[in-house]
């Protein structure tokens, strides 16, 4: 890849690296973890014929969402016990008001199952149609209503 095809898929990357993270921190509840997923996104999309794209936004917003629900049902997370009290790392930073999630939220969504985590937040918080979520998270359209139906049911629960 030359240094200007690199230069350009940094360029379109980057303004949309904030949004990427707030959403793939909302699935997994780390920083950190977050923060991977979002740069193998990013190196994905530098491997990515970009001209193919018609919308890189929701490319990229769909490929950081399969790579948390990949993250979220691996072994390793499975294998993976702790026995203190769950807590998501807090986020400094400007957050646009309309996208603020608060810590009782991201409570709720810990108990969630990955694809009803993954079908709330993109619809709800993110306002995605259906469609587009069931194109991301490979269900039918009907089958992400439900998750997402379901998921406001467990909320309002808590």
């Amino acid at each position: 890849m030359t240094a200007g095809a690199q230069r350009d898929a940094a360029d379109s990357f980057d303004p949309l690296r904030p949004r990427l993270v707030r959403v793939a921190y909302r699935m997994l509840g780390s920083v950190a973890d977050a923060e991977d997923v979002v740069q193998d996104a990013f190196l994905r999309w530098m491997g990515t014929d970009r001209a193919l794209v018609r919308e890189p936004e929701a490319f990229l917003r769909r490929t950081v969402t399969r790579l948390c629900l990949d993250q979220l049902k691996s072994a390793r997370r499975q294998r993976e016990s702790y026995v203190g009290p769950w807590l998501p790392d807090p986020v400094v930073g400007e957050e646009e008001v309309e996208e603020d999630v608060t810590l009782p939220l991201m409570l709720a969504l810990e108990r969630l199952s990955p694809l009803e985590r993954a079908a709330f937040l993109l619809h709800d918080v993110f306002g995605v149609g259906f469609e587009e979520v069931a194109l991301t998270i490979h269900r039918d359209a009907a089958a992400c209503r439900q998750l997402a139906a379901r998921a406001r049911r467990f909320r309002c629960r808590l």
